[in-house]
């Protein structure tokens, strides 16, 4: 199992902790190690509802940078891994709650905007910086959360909202202090898990069903131009920029 997370199941609860310091941040080869077990997760016959949070500074601050400046050619396996993580969220046979605080960033987004149900910190921030870090993605998952309007003015800008601000849009369930966090996600998902599991899981695919367009097609779409912006001179400045720890020249 990877060292980026850890996983406890308890009483039908699977409770999937991603723990990478500095900032949760994963390379390729963990966000296909986080999907499998997501996946994994759903198929498995003791677990009727999942919750993923995260310790250290925020919940996740997406793909590792560092990787992708020092190898480039590993952005095909980055984008695999993405689209495989946020599949099994929104695709798994059990309802996915997540419990985000601190930064909600790029990968992160990809996160929470395929789960089900959404807790968040107080202090939890929501942004999707790719154009400052010379990508694209994350769009169709930030529409998950925001209105159309609000998705162009954060990706275009790369600005963060906060929880409180977020909260308007009608997408995060509580809003709570840090320390109340874990636990409000856990009182939902007891709920969930004292549900008959068959019927929850018909749920889960009936609405997924109903849904407008389909997630993983849109985010498909979004992905081919993340090869086009990798191409660009541009994108190679914003990673070496970020690495570098100084503002990008163009």
């Amino acid at each position: 199992m990877s060292q980026a997370f850890q996983t406890t199941i308890d009483n039908g609860i699977a409770e999937l902790v991603i723990n990478k310091p500095p900032v949760n941040a994963l390379d390729s080869s963990e966000w296909y190690a986080l999907a499998h077990r997501i996946d994994e997760l759903g198929h498995d016959p003791d677990v009727r509802v999942i919750v993923i949070r995260a310790e250290g500074r925020g919940f996740c601050a997406g793909v590792d940078i560092k990787e992708l400046d020092a190898h480039p050619e590993r952005i095909v396996a980055v984008n695999g891994g993405n689209y495989a993580t946020f599949k099994a969220v929104h695709r798994n046979p059990v309802p996915v709650i997540v419990a985000v605080h601190g930064f909600v960033l790029g990968g992160g987004i990809g996160i929470t905007g395929a789960a089900d149900i959404v807790v968040a910190s107080e202090c939890a921030t929501f942004a999707l910086p790719e154009v400052d870090r010379g990508a694209m993605g994350g769009g169709a998952h930030l529409q998950r959360l925001f209105p159309v309007q609000k998705v162009r003015y954060l990706f275009f800008t790369g600005e963060k909202i906060g929880a409180r601000e977020a909260e308007r849009y009608g997408f995060i369930e509580r809003v709570v202090p840090r320390a109340e966090l874990r636990g409000a996600a856990l009182e939902i998902a007891r709920k969930i898990a004292e549900k008959s599991p068959a019927m929850i899981r018909i749920a889960k695919e009936a609405l997924n069903g109903i849904e407008d367009g389909n997630l993983e097609d849109k985010y498909r779409w979004e992905q081919g131009f993340t090869l086009q912006a990798y191409t660009s001179p541009d994108s190679a400045e914003t990673r070496r920029a970020f690495v570098e720890k100084r503002e990008a020249k163009f």
